[in-house]
């Protein structure tokens, strides 16, 4: 499992242990550096120490792992009959349908619970019962390399049309992808929801049932199929092949012009010297309405008790402080509003407000379904063919849709 902000730390399992208390929580936490110099070991270490110097009988014992191994560590723990108290990983639908966690209402009090940015709260809800509380956001925005686009004489788009203009003009200028879309394997889903919701669309409707292949969002892939990658506007790799990472690390080699991003792409970015801009998506006739958000989750499981202690602690750990002080170490976004207003006024958080804007209009994934991962899973081998040569938009989202319909029942 990867993180749905898209890190990719590989950092081993490591463990953090405090004092001696009367009650031992165990949290198995995921790490977003990537490096031992900014592993969340450290965040969670400072964490414990100074929530155990004032509650000397509770001990923390928190275990970092990467994300390639997080998720199932705690998926191995759970089927062991040993769940942590908590656990800071990628998903929770599974644990909340099958009643192993405790409810958010139950644990945190009233001002914290109330503090989570309502996009982040919603999505953490399954039967409109929260359970999963968010731990980290992020948004994207469109970046766009400054000096290519001055070289081509083109302004940053905010429609469609201004999308493929821009992209034929970076084209004639000989820069090898003009536009990136990464709709390969590793992270498809994301660029396909940004895609679908700059079009009016999204992977579920109104009343929250699947919509993959509703009229919006066969006119907006039918579009990127013609208009974009028809026109060999997306560069020498096929969209379907093409990964996230990859992608990125072709923009920080000045080869991109144009691809939808989150925060870390500024540093990778700036470090090699690319000038770059940010601009909301580009929608249909103008600006996209609303841009994907995306998160990552804590839990509490119920097995071990400890109901009071958990509550407890996670109050101290969403406080304004702790909040700030993580978001700030990984450039990601605050899941509380209190925190948010924080840094959208800070100076210092001034390279992220582009995101911070766009975290209000922001839809996440249907994380609430447990039948989520699956369809995730789906599209992320699935839906490059819908814009391939000979591919049929409509054939692959029915596709899609019938698929998820009949994982939604069996759930």
């Amino acid at each position: 499992m990867a993180s749905a902000l898209g890190m990719t730390a590989v950092l081993g399992g490591c463990g953090v242990t405090g004092g001696s208390g009367d009650v031992t929580l165990k949290l198995v936490a995921a790490d977003y550096g990537d490096s031992a110099a900014n592993s969340s070991k450290k965040y969670w270490d400072r964490l414990a120490a100074e929530y155990e110097a004032d509650h000397p009988d509770v001990t923390v014992d928190v275990s970092v792992y990467s994300w390639n191994d997080v998720d199932r560590k705690v998926r191995e723990m759970v089927s062991a009959g040993d769940p942590p108290d908590m656990a800071q990983i990628g998903a929770y639908a599974d644990y909340a349908a099958q009643n192993q966690l405790y409810k958010a209402d139950e644990l945190l009090s009233i001002p914290v619970q109330a503090d989570f940015v309502g996009q982040l709260a919603s999505a953490g809800q399954v039967k409109g019962v929260q359970y999963g509380m968010p731990f980290a956001s992020s948004t994207r925005v469109l970046f766009y390399n400054k000096t290519l686009f001055a070289k081509a004489g083109i302004t940053p788009p905010e429609s469609w049309d201004d999308l493929a203009d821009a992209a034929e003009a970076l084209k004639a200028e000989g820069v090898k992808y003009p536009y990136a879309l990464p709709l390969g394997p590793e992270e498809a889903q994301a660029e396909t929801m940004q895609w679908m919701l700059s079009g009016g669309g999204g992977y579920t409707d109104s009343v929250d049932s699947y919509g993959i292949d509703s009229p919006e969002n066969i006119e907006t892939f039918t579009w990127l199929k013609d208009e974009l990658v028809g026109k060999d506007l997306t560069g020498p790799v096929a969209p379907g092949e093409l990964n996230r990472a990859d992608a990125f690390a072709a923009f920080a080699k000045g080869q991109v012009g144009m691809l939808n991003g989150h925060p870390s792409l500024m540093k990778m970015a700036g470090d090699k010297g690319v000038k770059y801009g940010m601009v909301p998506m580009p929608g249909k006739e103008g600006p996209s309405k609303s841009t994907l958000g995306v998160a990552d989750w804590m839990m509490a499981f119920r097995e071990n008790g400890h109901r009071d202690q958990i509550g407890d602690f996670l109050d101290f750990v969403y406080s304004e402080k702790n909040v700030l002080a993580f978001s700030r170490e990984y450039d990601l976004l605050p899941v509380t509003a209190s925190a948010s207003a924080t840094m959208t006024a800070a100076d210092r958080d001034k390279h992220l407000r582009p995101f911070l804007e766009e975290l209000l209009s922001s839809e996440l994934y249907p994380v609430g379904k447990t039948s989520w991962a699956d369809v995730s899973a789906l599209v992320k081998t699935q839906i490059g063919k819908a814009v391939a040569p000979g591919g049929s938009p409509t054939g692959v989202l029915g596709h899609l849709q019938a698929a998820a319909v009949r994982a939604e029942s069996a759930e």
